[in-house]
């Protein structure tokens, strides 16, 4: 199960875009309110989770994913739900994946340490430890990074390659009239 964490201010292109590139490869995925079951995105546009965090089944995580925005990276950053499950997928070898402003938080819990990663510029984060490339999507071991949300659909789709396989996230990318 692919847990994606909605807190108020997400960026809703990152989260909904990943959400149907995710869905479309036939993954199993959860949206997760960790600010309640409506979450308000940073267009203000409410969003209705899946599930709710008491709701997670950690035992079935494959992945985790953190959207950006502003003010969700903050309040993703400050909820420590979301610093439980990724503690548990880096202690359990799953995915971890971040895009915009969201890395930043992987970054200052030192995960990105000695690794290649992407963000939105100007919220690298330990950038003397992380090696950030500018790239659109990043994948290095099991974390995958992207840089904004006009990069959200090679995020999605790294994603998919990852969790699926390269056959997938190509069918994908190609039935979305992807270039």
């Amino acid at each position: 199960m692919i847990y994606l964490m909605l807190a108020d201010g997400f960026e809703i292109t990152e989260a909904l875009t990943t959400v149907d590139v995710l869905r479309r490869a036939k993954l199993d995925l959860l949206t997760v309110g960790v600010t309640g079951k409506t979450v308000t995105a940073s267009c203000k546009i409410k969003v209705e989770a899946d599930i709710l965090p008491d709701e997670v089944e950690l035992d079935r995580l494959d992945a985790v994913i953190l959207p950006g925005g502003l003010d969700g990276t903050r309040n993703l950053g400050s909820s420590e739900f979301v610093d439980g499950v990724l503690d548990f997928a880096v202690e359990n070898d799953k995915y971890v994946c971040a895009i915009c402003a969201a890395p930043s938080i992987l970054a200052k819990k030192g995960l990105l340490d000695g690794k290649n990663a992407t963000c939105f510029p100007g919220c690298e984060v330990n950038a003397d430890k992380v090696n950030f490339t500018g790239e659109p999507a990043v994948r290095d071991g099991k974390y995958i990074t992207g840089k904004g949300a006009g990069c959200t659909i090679p995020f999605g789709l790294l994603i998919a390659e990852s969790l699926a396989s390269a056959e997938v996230a190509k069918h994908v990318s190609e039935t979305m009239q992807c270039p």
